[in-house]
């Protein structure tokens, strides 16, 4: 089987736990309130600014026999440039600060994620970071476009607040084959199990973070 079916096969029951978590239900079925859908806008921002430079790290910390893939991390930087801005333009367009969340600081659990990818890319093993990338990415394809088309009718938003969920979407659907592409060509078992390894633990800790939310359904904040 290839190695890309593989990480999806065996990371299925961490990813049905992620879409499980009652913020992710909620945000899908559209019934989450303005408030909440900025807290989640805000914790997105905070670790989305980390991917430029963790893929940078990532690169420059790879063995030579994974080198070939610097290429494509290459291009994975250009594409993920500046996303962290589209996520402060859609909290302005909802009506709240974004020079706040930039200066701000992030919860707990969105803190510990970042930790553990830089902990992942420059103390244990740079591979692993490919195991981010299948879950931010794997769960987007799922999860964005449907969640944005629901909260906007939901919460009489223009288009302009949905910019990240809408372009993450359709860019990740575009990734996933490109991202299955690369993971088939990893075929060294340690490798192999080092990334189902971390990919694990991104879905935990991805989920930590939706988990800390604040579940305020629409309606409930007026």
């Amino acid at each position: 089987m290839p190695f890309h079916d593989v990480l999806v096969e065996q990371t299925k029951r961490e990813q049905e736990a992620l879409l499980e978590i009652p913020f992710v239900r909620s945000a899908l079925a559209g019934e989450i309130s303005l408030d909440a859908y900025v807290a989640f806008l805000t914790q997105a921002y905070h670790h989305v600014r980390h991917t430029v430079p963790l893929m940078m790290a990532t690169g420059s910390r790879l063995p030579q026999r994974h080198a070939w893939l610097l290429d494509p991390i290459c291009a994975y930087v250009q594409e993920e440039r500046g996303h962290d801005e589209w996520i402060l333009e859609d909290i302005r367009a909802c009506g709240a600060d974004p020079g706040a969340v930039r200066g701000g600081t992030p919860d707990l659990a969105c803190e510990l994620l970042v930790a553990y990818a830089y902990d992942v890319v420059q103390r244990r093993g740079p591979l692993g970071f490919f195991g981010m990338v299948h879950v931010l990415e794997g769960t987007s394809v799922r999860a964005a476009s449907q969640a944005a088309d629901r909260l906007q009718a939901r919460l009489g938003l223009g288009a302009s607040a949905f910019t990240y969920l809408r372009s993450h979407g359709e860019l990740d659907r575009e990734h996933v084959g490109f991202f299955a592409a690369l993971m088939d060509r990893i075929e060294e078992p340690s490798d192999q199990r080092w990334l189902l390894h971390c990919a694990r633990r991104f879905f935990r800790l991805y989920g930590d973070v939706f988990r800390g939310l604040p579940l305020v359904l629409a309606g409930e904040d007026r």
